[in-house]
């Protein structure tokens, strides 16, 4: 990097600062958290795709479909399930949530069922993405440290101060269109390596001579059950909605985004848009990292440089698994792209991890203050409102900063654990809004154990706790599954200790209209979304085919 360069990353991160200074004005929750309940469409849905699409997916993404081994197109199946999950939270999920008036989505659950309930999930959610978001820190600035030859502890400052100040000061608005701004620039970014990497290919053989043939191939038709048998359709599918409609639907950091809109008509609109783009999004960084990687292929001085920089940075992995996949797409930045667009692929790095960060700072404080502060008949005044959440902010960026440090490094376990929390804990989060909305049979006794039963159980098929207890049980389970395992464990249990428990509160208590009118499966989003899914199947069969035919 030269000073062109550092001169563009310095230009994002001081229009960063200034963003919070921009949107600075916040009376009470509804501004600070839901953006005074006035967001449209447009940065709402870019706001939505940002915070799942990190920085890790920019980096990681590319490096499993070009290098790692066992990799390829097969990771366009995990955008199956998505049209069918934006369809079933336009219809069923938001409806009722977005009437509720909550600022915090587990306040719902409260309302319906118990304040117990409402503390698992809530206490559960903070754990969960504070550790998560730390990780996810701490392995994006040691990728950073990488490129930039500084040490870690200053990249990860980098991100994470001027991500809490901007989401302290401007609130949900300034996270918004912060996330916008950052998507935007995360699209170029893709768009550029996409030219650079395409341009460079053809030099050395083009698109032909440098993959496997395998790696095209998108769609498997196995189960998911069993070795080696990952990232089948059925499982994708069917795991993959229950997967999309909880993550999008039921937390968070994604409801938050849905509830900040103007209207229903706004949700559903930025709903149908999440579920086109992101298709095309990931499609094209998918490519991309066909193209870089068959340039490394064919490029022996490519893969030194990615061996160097792992024995450099990562000697412990070096010498277990030789270089490390993951540093394709930042060694391509500095070796392949001209001074100019190094600092804009930088910054697009940057963008990646700060929009997941803000989004969890802002969500994370939202919980804590709703759900432990304002909660009950006597509310705090505005003007102690507005000082609990801002300080709830700093705290929460504190705690991710702190995870990032603590269990980002040689805490492999830690990750682990992380991975596998996020896999099982969707479905029974799911049932617990479904029942909370349309059931007169559950108890919260039985909610509460069906939470914590389909829990443990997920933890006990999971691999992945499997390999950290080194217990093997003879059998594979694809972690995609476990999300749907979940909801049918959640649900046997809550109606069965109900039935035994009794004491059932009605749905109707919510006081709001909760069950779907006909008029809303009707509506044009859901048709489009309907077909895209169609569309998105077949083109997905026949990419082999049409990928071989341009090449």
């Amino acid at each position: 990097m030269n000073a062109l360069d550092y001169s563009i990353v310095a230009f994002y991160l001081i229009g960063f600062l200034s963003m919070g200074f921009f949107f600075k004005e916040n009376k009470d929750s509804k501004d600070y958290f839901l953006g005074g309940k006035s967001m449209g469409w447009f940065p709402l849905s870019l706001s939505t795709m940002a915070t799942q699409l990190s920085a890790i997916s920019f980096i990681s993404a590319p490096a499993f479909v070009g290098l790692k081994m066992g990799g390829g197109m097969k990771w366009l199946s995990f955008e199956f399930a998505v049209p069918l999950a934006m369809l079933f939270i336009m219809v069923i999920i938001i409806p009722p949530l977005f009437r509720s008036g909550v600022v915090s989505i587990y306040e719902f659950v409260e309302r319906r069922f118990d304040a117990s309930t409402r503390m698992i999930l809530s206490i559960v959610f903070m754990l969960s993405r504070a550790l998560s978001t730390g990780v996810m820190v701490y392995t994006i600035a040691i990728i950073l440290q990488a490129v930039l030859d500084i040490d870690f502890v200053y990249t990860v400052l980098i991100i994470s101060v001027i991500t809490v100040v901007y989401s302290w000061q401007g609130g949900m608005k300034a996270v918004v269109w912060g996330d916008a701004i950052q998507m935007i620039i995360l699209f170029l970014g893709i768009a550029i390596c996409f030219v650079y990497g395409w341009q460079n290919l053809s030099e050395v053989g083009g698109l032909a001579n440098g993959f496997d043939p395998e790696r095209l191939d998108v769609i498997d038709f196995n189960w998911g059950i069993g070795d080696n048998e990952e990232y089948g359709f059925w499982p994708m599918v069917i795991g993959g909605f229950f997967l999309y409609v909880s993550y999008y639907g039921c937390d968070q950091t994604q409801a938050q985004r849905l509830l900040s809109a103007r209207d229903e008509g706004t949700i559903r609109k930025l709903l149908l848009a999440n579920g086109l783009m992101r298709f095309p999004m990931v499609l094209m960084y998918c490519t991309m990292g066909l193209i870089i990687g068959s340039l490394v292929t064919l490029s022996p001085d490519y893969m030194n440089d990615i061996a160097v920089m792992t024995q450099k940075y990562f000697p412990e992995e070096f010498a277990q698994n030789g270089a490390k996949a993951d540093l394709m797409i930042p060694i391509f930045i500095l070796k392949y792209l001209p001074h100019g667009f190094i600092g804009l692929l930088i910054v697009g790095i940057l963008s990646a991890a700060m929009s997941s960060m803000s989004s969890t700072v802002n969500s994370l404080s939202a919980v804590s203050v709703e759900d432990f502060f304002n909660r009950g008949k006597v509310k705090l005044p505005a003007k102690k409102y507005m000082l609990v959440s801002k300080m709830s902010v700093l705290f929460w960026g504190a705690v991710c900063v702190g995870c990032s440090f603590l269990f980002g490094g040689s805490k492999s376990a830690v990750i682990e654990i992380i991975n596998a929390v996020g896999s099982v804990f969707y479905g029974p989060v799911l049932v617990t809004f479904l029942l909370a909305m349309f059931s007169n049979k559950v108890n919260y006794k039985g909610m509460n154990a069906g939470i914590v039963i389909a829990v443990l159980v997920n933890l006990i098929f999971s691999k992945t706790i499997q390999n950290i207890v080194n217990v093997d049980l003879g059998f594979s389970i694809f972690w995609i599954w476990l999300n749907f395992i979940g909801v049918i464990i959640a649900l046997v249990v809550a109606y069965v200790v109900s039935y035994l428990t009794g004491n059932r509160k009605k749905a109707a208590d919510l006081g709001i209209s909760i069950m779907p009118k006909k008029s809303d499966f009707h509506q044009k989003e859901v048709y489009i979304l309907l077909v895209f899914f169609v569309f998105i199947v077949v083109f997905s069969y026949f990419l082999p085919q049409i990928i071989n035919s341009i090449v």
